[in-house]
């Protein structure tokens, strides 16, 4: 992912109003980023816990959504649906978003199971050790990169183009 400033990244939300996005808290650490180990960037607001925020490239553009995190936990410990993760080394918990435009405006959301405090890029960049031998780990997290980028980037035009 490429360097974002402050600026960029409150520019970039797209299912949000004006008011909203000029709330956004943006994090204070966002200068020290590893943007190349980066898939997308997320993060929560202290002050709000259960409103996400997370901002990805999508066909070069910063694009952000803002996510609302339900109130209730989930009844049994769910996968995270980007970073398929089966190890579980953090929460997953249930968001719901807006859409974008009409839709969005007409009060359609939709759902997703996503890692509480946005792991997943660190989670697929994990080497695991060798299934079995002559396992190649290091192919295998590249493909659970790979995996990251297109389920973020399908969620991401989904909240854009869908109806």
């Amino acid at each position: 992912m490429h360097a974002l400033s402050a600026t960029a990244l409150r520019a970039s939300f797209v299912n949000v109003s004006t008011r909203e996005r000029s709330a956004i808290v943006i994090p204070t650490d966002i200068d020290t980023t590893d943007w190349d180990r980066r898939d997308y960037v997320g993060w929560r607001d202290a002050k709000a816990p259960l409103l996400g925020f997370v901002v990805a490239e999508i066909d070069g553009e910063a694009v952000g959504l803002q996510l609302r995190q339900a109130e209730q936990p989930t009844r049994s410990r769910p996968q995270c649906s980007w970073c398929s993760d089966i190890t579980l080394p953090n929460d997953v918990v249930f968001f719901s978003a807006r859409r974008t435009g009409k839709a969005g405006r007409a009060g359609n959301t939709v759902g997703i199971l996503v890692c509480a405090r946005f792991e997943c890029s660190r989670n697929v960049r994990r080497l695991d050790p060798p299934a079995y031998l002559g396992h190649d780990a290091a192919a295998a997290r590249d493909r659970r990169i790979e995996g990251l980028r297109s389920h973020v980037e399908t969620f991401f035009r989904d909240m854009r183009d869908g109806v």
